[in-house]
């Protein structure tokens, strides 16, 4: 990219900043502790995380064939679970109570696939494919979300920060496919916390999602941020429309992993060799549903209220949002006919 280039970058992310910064209502303020670092010249990709307080299992983003890494605390790879089914873009893992282990076979950049797939992998290696089909047709999909029942729910990823949410019409079957149904929508706001690929924008972009050992909490993060919902009664879509604790993930290059140890610790970690699996110890803890603030939003312990009325209205961040994303097009077509 030309130094113009970088400049007419950062005067849009300063905008955005300017403009749309609107933290939610409480806020975590305990920053994530290195726990290891992944070195693993297989792992470059680290795209979705899962625990089980021993282990970390872990993935690469995309690839060619099944393969779920099982890594010790210390972050090396102690055996490498793996399929001979080829997926097309994995994105996401989450661990069912029973152990096994589901890859989000979702990613879809161009918006082309006919279906996207599950994968149920158990510790042996043994596979089940579940292809599913959206009912309004192609989405990028980058979280994956297990609820008590271990019903899967898929969080799209959305530049605008208004991330949609689905789940299986009924029963999954294999390979199918199942047809998804929506069951919501999920809002998110822009945040000054730095770290990503893509500036300010990276901060609206929902790329990974977890859900506690007890099914009581649900964590959706983006590339700067984790959102921490509270799901009482393991109801996910429920708990996706309540007011979030906010937790900073600062300074992660490409941060789409996250998971939760079973006694609550919120875990996170990026792509690229030498980045490493960071913690926020019981985090879940900052997460209940009563007592209630004023506002009607859960309180939180051990965070802290943002001010109130600190962002524009949802309209406002729209607009900002399309008229920053229409230049950054702009620009590229006028830098693409220069060079004709």
């Amino acid at each position: 990219m030309t130094v113009t280039g970088r400049r007419v970058l950062a005067c849009l992310s300063a905008l955005l900043c300017a403009l749309v910064l609107a933290p939610s209502d409480a806020y975590a303020t305990e920053a994530p502790a290195p726990v290891c670092t992944v070195q693993d010249k297989r792992l470059t990709e680290l795209s979705g995380l899962a625990s089980d307080g021993e282990h970390f299992y872990a993935i690469n983003d995309g690839g060619t064939k099944t393969q779920v890494f099982v890594l010790g605390r210390d972050c090396a790879v102690q055996r490498v679970i793996t399929n001979p089914a080829d997926p097309y873009d994995v994105e996401d893992l989450a661990r069912a109570a029973d152990g096994t282990l589901w890859l989000s076979d979702t990613g879809d950049n161009r918006k082309q696939r006919d279906t996207v797939a599950l994968l149920a992998i158990t510790p042996k290696g043994k596979a089940t494919l579940y292809r599913l089909t959206y009912p309004d047709g192609q989405h990028d999909t980058e979280a994956l979300l297990l609820d008590r029942t271990g019903t899967p729910y898929l969080v799209t990823k959305n530049v605008l920060g208004d991330a949609m949410v689905f789940r299986p019409k009924g029963k999954l079957t294999s390979p199918g496919p199942t047809p998804l149904e929506n069951a919501g929508t999920v809002t998110i706001k822009a945040t000054d916390t730095e770290g990503g690929p893509v500036g300010t924008f990276g901060s609206l972009l929902v790329t990974g999602g977890a859900t506690s050992a007890d099914g009581g909490v649900v964590a959706l993060r983006t590339y700067t941020d984790a959102y921490l919902y509270p799901a009482p009664d393991g109801d996910i879509a429920a708990a996706l429309k309540r007011e979030p604790v906010r937790v900073p993930l600062p300074g992660e290059k490409q941060g789409e992993a996250i998971a939760f140890d079973p006694d609550g610790t919120l875990l996170s970690g990026s792509e690229g060799v030498g980045e490493p699996i960071r913690a926020v110890p019981k985090a879940t803890g900052l997460v209940q549903v009563e007592p209630e603030t004023s506002g009607g939003a859960p309180a939180a312990p051990g965070a802290e209220a943002a001010p109130a009325g600190s962002g524009p209205d949802e309209s406002t961040v729209t607009a900002v949002i399309v008229v920053a994303a229409v230049l950054l097009i702009g620009f590229g077509l006028f830098r693409r006919s220069r060079r004709r």
